[in-house]
């Protein structure tokens, strides 16, 4: 897929994550050369995505992704009433259970949910906080 579209397709229907990540490893490479770049990323999702392609999404984040940004957020966005009537796992998708297990493990990854409009300001805002080293 290219990135027209990408971007731009009305297409519906089964997701395959590894594909934006294909694309962006594709549009980092020719356009913004990490000696001249800091490359900051956030993705955000339902957390639907194909289960068999999960183990191709934490591929591209440890072998092209994270080792390319400086920081890669992961927002997961959630129905909070579909969750309680539709007895949805509270620990979050697959996708977010997959990329848990990253997490931890590189610094400069993080994962986020948001369960209603009123989160999403604070949470990007967190997400994207200026840290302070300890001194």
């Amino acid at each position: 897929m290219d990135e027209e579209t990408f971007f731009y397709s009305r297409e519906t229907g089964g997701t395959f994550v590894s594909t934006a990540m294909k694309e962006m490893k594709r549009i980092l490479d020719q356009r913004y050369p990490l000696d001249d770049w800091n490359i900051y990323a956030a993705q955000a999702s339902d957390g639907e995505n194909y289960e068999s392609d999960n183990a191709n999404c934490v591929r591209f984040l440890n072998d092209d992704i994270l080792p390319a940004c400086q920081y890669y957020a992961y927002i997961e966005v959630y129905d909070q009433s579909d969750q309680q009537i539709f007895n949805i796992n509270p620990s979050g998708s697959t996708l977010w259970r997959t990329y848990s297990a990253i997490n931890g493990f590189d610094q400069k990854f993080a994962l986020k949910r948001i369960g209603q409009p009123s989160d999403i300001y604070p949470v990007f805002r967190q997400l994207f906080a200026k840290k302070l080293d300890a001194a």
